[in-house]
C-alpha cells in the first residue's frame, strides 16, 4: 500500500502532466528523482511528506553524493536535478495547503565548475554531414536527421516527433520555417536552410515509401524505422554514432552535439544571443550566454596560435 508521501507524490505528477503539461520524458524524470527521495525519506521513519523539515531535504541532497551503501555518488548535475524535483514537490505541496511552509525553498543546490559545450568545427559538421548513402533508403532518412539536428538546432525529441504533416507548410513554402514543441510544449518557429530542406525531400519522395511498407499500420512520423514505425531518440543517437565513426571523428558525437554546434556557429557568424536564444526555445537567455564562452574562447585560441606576439 502506498504511503501518504507516494501518494502526494503521484498527485504532483498528475498535475506536471495535466496542469502543467510537461513532458512525459520531463514526467519520467521526475517520477525517478521522487522515487529516490521518497525511499530516502522512509530510511529516516518519515511516511509522510507533511512531516519533512529543511534538515532532511539536506540530508537527501548529501546522500546523493556520498557513496553511502555503496551506491555512486550523483554528479553534480544529477544531484541539482534531483534537487529541483523535490523542491518543485513540496512546492506544490505548500500552494494546495498541505503544509504551512516549505521545508526545501531554502536548501541550495550544489555549485558545479562551468563546463563548456563540446561543438565540432565547420569541418568536422561538414565530414560527419557527408557520411549517409544517400543511395539507399536508410542513408536518405539518416541524412535528413543529420541535416534538421544541424539546420535547425532542434533537441533530438523534436526532430523524432515530427510527422509529415507538421513538414507540408515548409514544403510549400521555403520561407515558412518549421514548427516545433520543445520542453512543456513550448511552441516555436523556426527557419530551415536549403540543405536541410532538400534532405527532407529526397528522403520523403526515394525513402520513406520503402520502409513506410513495411508495416501494416502506416505511421504519421516524418522519420522511420526500418520496421515502418517511428524512429526513436534512442535509435537517432545510434545514427549519430554511426556517422561520427564514418567521418573519423575523435570526439564523442550525439544529437545534442549538433545543437551546441549549431549554436555556437550562429554566434561566431555574428548572430545576437537573444536570436540565437530564440531558435534554441531557450527560456532565459543566461541559458544561451554559455554559448558565448565557447566563442570567446575559440578567439583566444586563434588569437595565441596566430598572433606573433601573444606568448
Amino acid at each position: 500500500m502506498a504511503t501518504p508521501a507516494e501518494k502526494l507524490v503521484r498527485t504532483y505528477l498528475d498535475h506536471l502532466t495535466v496542469e502543467r503539461g510537461a513532458s512525459p520524458n520531463t514526467v519520467a524524470a521526475y517520477r525517478r528523482d521522487l522515487a529516490r527521495y521518497t525511499s530516502f525519506l522512509a530510511t529516516r521513519g518519515i511516511d509522510d511528506a507533511t512531516a519533512v523539515t529543511e534538515a532532511d531535504v539536506s540530508a537527501f541532497l548529501a546522500d546523493l553524493q556520498a557513496p553511502v551503501d555503496g551506491h555512486v555518488p550523483l554528479s553534480v548535475s544529477s544531484a541539482t536535478r534531483a534537487l529541483v524535483a523535490v523542491r518543485s514537490f513540496h512546492s506544490f505541496v505548500a500552494a494546495e495547503g498541505r503544509t504551512s511552509d516549505d521545508p526545501a525553498a531554502a536548501v541550495k543546490p550544489p555549485k558545479a565548475a562551468k563546463n563548456l559545450p563540446k561543438a565540432l568545427d565547420i569541418g568536422q559538421v561538414q565530414a560527419l554531414l557527408d557520411t549517409p548513402d544517400t543511395g539507399s533508403p536508410g542513408g536518405l532518412r539518416d541524412a535528413a536527421l543529420l541535416e534538421l539536428l544541424y539546420g535547425t538546432g532542434a533537441r533530438v525529441s523534436e526532430v523524432v516527433d515530427l510527422d509529415v504533416d507538421d513538414l507540408q507548410p515548409l514544403l510549400a513554402d521555403p520561407d515558412a520555417g518549421l514548427r516545433l514543441f520543445g520542453k512543456g510544449r513550448k511552441e516555436r518557429l523556426v527557419p530551415v536552410g536549403s540543405y536541410a530542406r532538400r534532405a527532407v525531400e529526397a528522403w520523403l519522395v526515394r525513402g520513406r515509401p520503402a520502409f513506410a511498407q513495411a508495416s501494416a499500420r502506416p505511421s504519421p512520423a516524418l522519420l522511420l524505422n526500418s520496421r515502418g514505425g517511428r524512429l526513436s531518440r534512442q535509435s537517432a543517437y545510434g545514427v549519430l554514432q554511426k556517422a561520427g565513426e564514418a567521418a573519423h571523428l575523435t570526439v564523442d558525437v550525439s544529437p545534442h552535439t549538433l545543437r551546441h554546434s549549431f549554436a555556437t556557429h550562429l554566434l561566431d557568424g555574428g548572430a545576437d544571443v537573444r536570436v540565437v536564444q530564440e531558435l534554441l526555445g531557450h527560456a532565459s537567455v543566461t541559458t544561451t550566454q554559455i554559448y558565448t564562452l565557447v566563442t570567446a574562447e575559440h578567439l583566444r585560441e586563434v588569437f595565441l596560435a596566430a598572433h606573433p606576439r601573444a606568448r
